[in-house]
C-alpha cells in the first residue's frame, strides 16, 4: 500500500518532470525558431547564366499564350532556363551578360515556313505576272545563266542578312547547291531546314533527278544531326517531276529519316494538269503514290479541295500559308480556316523574295490577317493574336519542331527576338500583340537571339559583314542583268 508521503513525493517528482520537458521543447522551439530566421537571412545563391533578357513586354507563345508585362528570359548556353516575371528572374539568376529589354516586345523568334533564300538576287527581276509565266518565261531561263555555288552563297547570305535584321531565327527552303545555302545559314547563326530541290530537266547543280537524289543524300550526310542545320528533300512540284522519281524522293526521305518540302496545289494550272493528266488534284495523285507521310511540308495550298485537306490532316502533313506571294501572282487565297479545323498544322511563310519580294515575316503576318478578315468579310477571322501563333509556334509544328522551338519556356532553344516599342509609329501602345502584327516592321527588331547566341543586338549584326554582303549582292545583281538582256 502506499503513504501518502510518498503518493505527494511522486506527484512533485512528475511536476518537475513535466515543467523540464516543457523547458525542453520550449527551448527546442526556440532554436528551431532562431535557425529559420538564420537561414531565411542568407540568401538563396542565385544561379549564373549565360544571359538575361530582362523588363520587357515577353509574348511567350505558350500553351496558355501568356503576356508577361514586364518579364524577363534566363539563357544558359542554348537553351531557355526560365521565362517569368523580371523581379523573380532578377532573384533566381545572374548573368555577367544582360539585354536591357524595357520598352520592348521580347517573343519567340519567327520562323518562315517558306522560301528559296539565293532567290534575293532576283528581287525585281520579273513582277506583275502570272506564275508559270514568272517561272517558264523569266525565272528558270535566269536561273539557267546565272546561279552557280558563289551565286548561292552571295544570294544567302543576303537573305541571311535580311532575316537576322526582321526578326527571322528559323526558316525552311528549297533550292539548289542546298549545302552551300547550309554552310552559309550555319555560319550566320540561322536555324534552317533546307531542302535540296529535285527537278525533272537540267538545272545549275544536276542534270539529272537521279543527280540530284545522289547530292541531296550527300548534303544531308553532311549536315546529319547539325544543332542548326536540318537537311530536307525537296521535289519542286508533281506537274514538274514523274512518279518515278517522286516515289524515289520519299524512299531515300524514309531511309534517311529527313523531312520532305514540296510545293502543292499553287495555282489552277496546276489543279488542271493534274486532273487531265491523272484524273486526281495533285494531293489525291501523291497520295496514290504513297507520297504523303510525317515530316512532309506542303508549300502554298491553295487549290485545296475538302478531300485534299483530309488526305493531309490525315497523313498529318504540315502547310506552309504564304499570303503575299499569292495574292502578287493572284494564284488565289488558301483555305487557311478549314486545314485549322480539320488539324491540319499549318505555318506561315513569305515565299522567295522574286516573287513577294521580301522575307519580312511581320509584313506576312499583316497581309494574313488583313487577307483571311477580307475573304471571309469577317474581322475576327485572322485576330492578332492568332497571326502571331502562326509565325511561331504553329510554323514550328508545321515543321515538326514544336519541342525545340517556337515559343519562350524551358527547356526550348533560345531563339529569341527583342523588338522596339519606342518609335512615333508605336506610340502610344495599348495591346503588343495588335502592335506586332498591325503596326511593326522588320526593322523594329533591335536584337535577334538563336541558340543562345546573339546574332544582332542593338541593330548591329555580329555575324555578318553587312557592307561586304551588300557588296557581294550587287556584284551578282550586275551579272543577273547583263545575263537576262
Amino acid at each position: 500500500m502506499t503513504s501518502a508521503t510518498e503518493k505527494q513525493g511522486t506527484t512533485q517528482e512528475d511536476l518537475c518532470f513535466s515543467v523540464l520537458v516543457c523547458g525542453a521543447s520550449r527551448l527546442l522551439l526556440l532554436c528551431a525558431s532562431v535557425a529559420a530566421l538564420a537561414a531565411a537571412a542568407v540568401p538563396v545563391q542565385a544561379r549564373r547564366v549565360s544571359l538575361l533578357i530582362a523588363n520587357g513586354i515577353v509574348v511567350t507563345e505558350d500553351s496558355a499564350h501568356r503576356v508577361i508585362d514586364r518579364g524577363s528570359v534566363a539563357i544558359d548556353g542554348r537553351d531557355i532556363v526560365a521565362v517569368d516575371r523580371a523581379e523573380a528572374i532578377a532573384a533566381a539568376y545572374t548573368s555577367a551578360q544582360t539585354i536591357d529589354a524595357s520598352g520592348s516586345v521580347v517573343m519567340p523568334g519567327l520562323i518562315n515556313t517558306h522560301t528559296h533564300a539565293p532567290m534575293v538576287l532576283f528581287r525585281g527581276l520579273a513582277d506583275d505576272l502570272a506564275l508559270m509565266d514568272w517561272l517558264q518565261k523569266y525565272i528558270f531561263p535566269a536561273e539557267a545563266k546565272t546561279v552557280s555555288p558563289e551565286f548561292v552563297r552571295a544570294g544567302t547570305r543576303l537573305a541571311a542578312l535580311e532575316m537576322i535584321e526582321s526578326g527571322t531565327t528559323t526558316y525552311a527552303d528549297m533550292y539548289y547547291f542546298e549545302e552551300e545555302i547550309a554552310r552559309v545559314t550555319k555560319a550566320a547563326g540561322l536555324r534552317g531546314v533546307l531542302g535540296e530541290t529535285i527537278i525533272q530537266f537540267p538545272v545549275a547543280d544536276a542534270k539529272t533527278p537521279a543527280e540530284s537524289l545522289a547530292r541531296t543524300e550527300k548534303f544531308a550526310a553532311e549536315f546529319a544531326h547539325d544543332d542548326l542545320i536540318t537537311p530536307a528533300v525537296a521535289p519542286h512540284a508533281m506537274y514538274t517531276l514523274d512518279e518515278a522519281t517522286l516515289k524515289a524522293c520519299r524512299a531515300l526521305a524514309d531511309r534517311l529519316r529527313i523531312p520532305v518540302i514540296i510545293h502543292l496545289a499553287e495555282t489552277k494550272d496546276e489543279v488542271t494538269t493534274s486532273r487531265e493528266k491523272y484524273r486526281s488534284t495533285p494531293a489525291e495523285y501523291l497520295e496514290s503514290l504513297g507520297f504523303w507521310g510525317p515530316r512532309t511540308l506542303a508549300a502554298h495550298g491553295v487549290h485545296l479541295t475538302d478531300a485534299d485537306i483530309k488526305i493531309l490532316a490525315r497523313h498529318g502533313v504540315g502547310v506552309s500559308h504564304n499570303p503575299e506571294s499569292n495574292m502578287k501572282l493572284a494564284s488565289g487565297t488558301a483555305p487557311l480556316q478549314a486545314m485549322r479545323r480539320a488539324g491540319i498544322r499549318v505555318g506561315l511563310g513569305t515565299d522567295g523574295a522574286a516573287s513577294n519580294n521580301d522575307l519580312d515575316m511581320f509584313e506576312a503576318m499583316r497581309q494574313a490577317a488583313f487577307l483571311h478578315k477580307l475573304v471571309s468579310e469577317d474581322p475576327r477571322a485572322m485576330p492578332a493574336p492568332l497571326a502571331i501563333q502562326l509565325a511561331t509556334i504553329d510554323g514550328a509544328r508545321a515543321l515538326g519542331m514544336e519541342r525545340d522551338i517556337g515559343s519562350l519556356e524551358p527547356g526550348k532553344r533560345a531563339d529569341v527576338i527583342v523588338v522596339s516599342m519606342d518609335s512615333a509609329r508605336q506610340t502610344p501602345m495599348y495591346d503588343p500583340q495588335s502592335h506586332l502584327v498591325y503596326v511593326t516592321r522588320g526593322d523594329d527588331v533591335k536584337t535577334t537571339i538563336v541558340n543562345g547566341r546573339v546574332l544582332m543586338r542593338d541593330r548591329k549584326v555580329l555575324t555578318l559583314d553587312r557592307n561586304a554582303v551588300l557588296a557581294g549582292a550587287r556584284a551578282f545583281a550586275a551579272r543577273v542583268r547583263a545575263a537576262v538582256q
